[in-house]
């Protein structure tokens, strides 16, 4: 993710903090009832611990018998869009009706708030988009559609970088209209102003607008024979029987036959593509004022608040007689059937704000799809354009509602469920069901919180690791609005963090709960990129020697790593998810800022992204070298942080030493890399491609790696050598270079009885144990240090003179035995990691499961696949010998195969030569016991060695609490990358 931390985003006046509601507000009409029962999936959730209590509530405005279908809000107002067609003005300081703004001749589907131009948008079942200023509350203009065929505008919105709006239409069609400076569409598209008189109510002033004159829809518009002449007229004008009733169906649109279900309604009808011209219409034609409906519809039962009717109380705020210009949106500027159906929702892309040539916004509609749409503006012989980027396919339901914001697309959906999909990548994140088989009619967001509205009244809230952390009934009715905007009663600065989030629902109520912003992120510290940014211009300036660094220094890696730390990025733990991928978006614009070209890449569905950065150097006459440098950025479970000295996840510094999870492991080496080439690239002395290739799953097995890097290997582009650095020196003192590893086969023992557990005074004697079993199978697996495998040493590479030779002088350098390094380094191994029962634990019972974890390490010349076919093999046969009547079961868990340098290679040799060069001695070559399964399958795949350049130091406490790496060895880290880097051009 961008190191411009959200909050900043939220404070400023584009993008608002207003949440995207589902804009067909009029469905709600289809309900008989809500429920306050519980589905399937929340009675199971319901036996789990309950999420924290409801915010408090801090007022309740109720809008006198009319459903509140769209909310908006700025400083001073709270504006809500009404059934009855109005839209009343709240004032904010003192929660009373200011004034109610008149002019639409329809429900007023979805409010939009520009603060930059003071305007509030309002959008309506009259075809017709009205902009009314939000200082003077008079109406400015109305907007009608391209011919006026739109039919019901159920979305809107604005970006005020590029002032122009965009909506979505019941006729399927996107329209956008640009209200900037000089705009052509207002000069070319404007027309007399409207007549009529403005007129109010005593006691509740009202400003009010007549309609201008609309064709009738051949198609929403139509007059079935079954309607009368009278009714027709009153249906094409919109006009609902009274304030107080729902309005009558639209002319034409079948109503469809439905008998009320026998369940309270959680769910919310959706006309099916207009494609079939056989479907339902128009959500409107749910609606009915009486039970004399043309096709017999049932007399809606409304949910009604259960207090006596509130009158509403004014203020003396006189209405205005200003009269608003027509204006009418241009052919050029309609996207005709951008859905097969009914467009209900539409936000702009996160990080579209502030770019004034270019925006990207998402729609919503019943066809289940979301796309995803990039506006350009207009040029000296082409007229702004909106083009079709992609599209992302629900299949779960009509997308009722829309946010986007952290990279992300969230849409409410149908039955409750609420797609994420990551924007860059195009991929699903995750899928959350709020509540099973219930609407989600409207999302907010504040910084990483997301808040659903449902169908049947409950709020829920969701963490940046999506866990449902509070949920509550905030209505009688159906919730069908909701917006967020800070308190207005904040008494001072401090108070950064109160918010309110304003609900509305078909109890005619609005809502104001009080709410925190989530802890400030540790992952986007409010000035994030301005640190990395001032770091990277003061490039040149001596970095501070303290013992203790500043983590405020000049010293733009320790200004990285402090942001990179401070992502949980565990892979192994799926509460991590998210933290993962937001580690991964911030690499990738980090990456971007040291002056290198990034995207994420993804593999198998599921799995974390990679990060490919790559760092282009000079173009010269012959052809360039390409450098790999391999890492990850996901990391180990801190545990329990009472067993640091410091928080895991803040840099630290203490006695020349940087402490966090990850800072050596892998963290720290791939900033230093990367900085290295960010500083050639700034005194233009780099003159080769360094292509940054950093995976997510690495400490969960790198899952989907391998998938990943060929799916995407031509956009890595030719490699010729490899670079590794994920390892660690011999000792604290001794610069090293790592040149083998050896591979592994993990795999599970399995050992049941097939019948329950048994007590050892009742069966014993008279049962074949599994436990017995599995303890026989594993002794003769291995004999002593011995492994039990036919020909298993048969294809082990005899030792060299050279090798001998080394360990002699590791064995000088650490007072360690040679012996020790070779059956640590050059010698397979047999391991027994773990056995599990079935059984309580206690000693009387007999366990009818038994399950043992164990791992062979193999070494050259062994071959990976012949070891695994082995080593089956040898359990079956081993557990067939014990005439057992037990079942066996042998998995392999994972496998990587081992891997040796060449140590005669020009790239070892230059590599070599540049430690030499910084540390000022030559380095110890060694070997190591572990694996990484990724090195030997990027040699395959690449057709090039591998080199591995260890940093950190044997004491680095990697995968364990208190992780640090030595200050002084990131730097000098880096300094050999510089080195490396630019030698490699000299070499034939």
């Amino acid at each position: 993710m961008s190191a411009i931390t959200l909050s900043e985003q939220h404070l400023s006046p584009d993008p608002p903090l207003t949440g995207a509601s589902a804009p067909e507000r009029e469905r709600e009409a289809a309900a008989v009832g809500c429920s306050d029962g519980l589905g399937p999936l929340e009675l199971e959730l319901s036996l789990k611990p309950s999420p924290p209590e409801e915010p408090p509530l801090k007022h309740t405005l109720h809008q006198a018998q009319s459903s509140v279908l769209s909310l908006a809000a700025d400083e001073r107002w709270i504006f809500s869009g009404s059934q009855g067609m109005d839209i009343y003005v709240w004032d904010r300081s003192t929660f009373r009706v200011s004034t109610t703004l008149v002019g639409h001749t329809g429900s007023v589907l979805t409010l939009e708030v520009s603060p930059e131009k003071k305007w509030l948008f309002s959008s309506s079942g009259d075809s017709t988009i009205r902009i009314w200023s939000t200082e003077s509350l008079s109406p400015l203009y109305i907007l009608t559609s391209y011919e006026d065929s739109a039919g019901d505008i159920f979305s809107v919105t604005f970006s005020s970088s590029i002032q122009t709006l965009f909506f979505g239409c019941q006729n399927t069609s996107l329209q956008f209209f640009d209200f900037s400076e000089n705009s052509k569409d207002l000069e070319e598209n404007r027309h007399s102003t409207v007549d009529g008189d403005v007129s109010g109510s005593v006691g509740s002033p009202r400003v009010g607008t007549p309609a201008p004159t609309r064709k009738p829809h051949k198609f929403f518009d139509s007059v079935p024979k079954s309607v009368s002449r009278s009714q027709a007229a009153t249906s094409m004008m919109g006009v609902l029987a009274s304030p107080s009733t729902v309005s009558p169906p639209r002319q034409g649109a079948p109503t469809p036959q439905h008998t009320p279900p026998k369940e309270p309604y959680t769910s919310l009808p959706v006309p099916v593509s207009p494609r079939d011209p056989s479907g339902t219409s128009s959500p409107n034609s749910n609606q009915s004022s009486g039970s004399n409906s043309p096709s017999g519809t049932p007399k809606l039962a409304l949910p009604s608040l259960n207090v006596e009717s509130v009158p509403l109380q004014t203020t003396s705020t006189a209405p205005s007689t200003a009269v608003p210009t027509l204006i009418t949106v241009p052919e050029r500027n309609v996207v005709y059937a951008a859905h097969y159906g009914y467009i209900y929702c539409i936000a702009l892309a996160d990080g579209s704000w502030n770019n004034a040539d270019k925006a990207q916004l998402v729609t919503g509609s019943g066809d289940e799809d979301v796309k995803l749409w990039e506006w350009s503006k207009s040029s000296e012989d082409q007229p702004a354009s909106v083009s079709h980027l992609h599209t992302f396919y629900g299949g779960v339901g009509a997308v009722l509602s829309l946010i986007s914001r952290n990279g992300n697309v969230y849409a409410g959906c149908q039955d409750g469920h609420v797609k994420i999909w990551d924007l860059e990548t195009k991929t699903l994140v995750r899928t959350i069901i709020a509540q099973q088989n219930v609407d989600v009619l409207s999302l907010s967001m504040i910084d990483s919180d997301l808040y659903t509205a449902s169908a049947n009244g409950w709020i829920h809230r969701y963490s940046a690791s999506f866990e449902c952390t509070a949920s509550w009934k905030a209505h009688s009715g159906i919730a069908l609005s909701s917006i967020i905007v800070p308190s207005k009663q904040c008494p001072n600065s401090s108070s950064w963090d109160r918010y309110d989030l304003v609900t509305g629902a078909s109890d005619n109520c609005i809502k104001l709960w009080s709410i925190t912003r989530p802890p400030k992120p540790r992952t986007a510290a409010e000035d994030s990129d301005q640190k990395l940014q001032r770091s990277l211009s003061k490039r040149g300036q001596t970095p501070p020697n303290d013992d203790v660094p500043c983590i405020e220094s000049n010293d733009t890696m320790i200004v990285a790593l402090s942001q990179f730390v401070s992502f949980p990025s565990v892979s192994n733990h799926e509460r991590h998810k998210e933290d993962c991928r937001q580690a991964a978006r911030w690499l990738k614009n980090c990456f971007t800022q040291l002056g290198g070209e990034s995207q994420l890449l993804y593999g198998e569905e599921g799995k974390n992204p990679l990060v490919l950065g790559t760092f282009r150097g000079a173009e010269t006459r012959g052809p360039k070298r390409r450098i790999l440098f391999y890492g990850h950025y996901d990391v180990i479970a801190a545990g329990s942080h009472s067993g640091w000295m410091y928080d895991p996840y803040s840099l630290t510094g203490l006695n020349g030493y940087l402490y966090g999870r990850g800072v050596s492991d892998n963290k720290g080496p791939i900033l230093a890399a990367a900085c290295a080439a960010s500083e050639m690239l700034a005194k233009r002395s780099l003159n080769v491609d360094l292509v940054m290739l950093i995976e997510g799953e690495e400490e969960a097995g790198s899952a989907g790696f391998e998938e990943a890097v060929i799916k995407h290997k031509e956009q890595i582009g030719p490699i010729d050598s490899i670079l590794v650095s994920n390892s660690y020196w011999i000792d604290d003192v001794s610069p090293c270079i790592t040149y083998g590893l050896r591979g592994v086969v993990h795999a599970t023992i399995e050992i049941n009885s097939g019948r329950p557990d048994v007590h050892s005074g009742v069966e014993g004697g008279g049962a074949t144990e599994p436990m017995i079993d599995m303890v026989k199978l594993l002794s003769k697996l291995t004999d002593g240090p011995k492994i039990n495998l036919p020909g298993f040493y048969d294809h082990v590479r005899p030792m060299s003179k050279q090798e001998a030779e080394s360990y002699e002088l590791l064995a000088k350098v650490t007072g360690q035995t040679a012996g020790s390094f070779s059956s640590r380094w050059r010698e397979p191994s047999f391991s027994i990691h773990s056995v599990h029962d079935s059984g309580p634990g206690n000693s009387t019972i007999i366990p009818a499961h038994v399950r043992a974890k164990v791992s062979i390490r193999l070494v050259p010349d062994q071959d990976l696949a012949t070891v695994v076919s082995s080593l089956e093999e040898c359990v079956k046969n081993l557990f067939n010998t014990l005439g057992s009547p037990n079942e066996l079961k042998f998995i392999i868990d994972k496998t990587a195969d081992w891997w040796l340098g060449e140590l005669d290679d020009v790239w070892f040799k230059t590599l070599e030569r540049a430690v030499t060069d910084e540390w000022g001695v030559q380095p110890l070559r060694i070997r190591e016991g572990g694996s990484i399964p990724s090195i030997p399958f990027l040699e395959k795949e690449f057709k090039c060695h591998a080199l591995h350049l260890p940093m950190g130091q044997s004491s680095d406490q990697a995968h364990l609490r208190n992780e640090r790496i030595s200050l002084n060895n990131l730097r000098k880290g880096r300094a050999v990358m510089e080195r490396f880097l630019g030698e490699i051009p000299n070499q034939p």
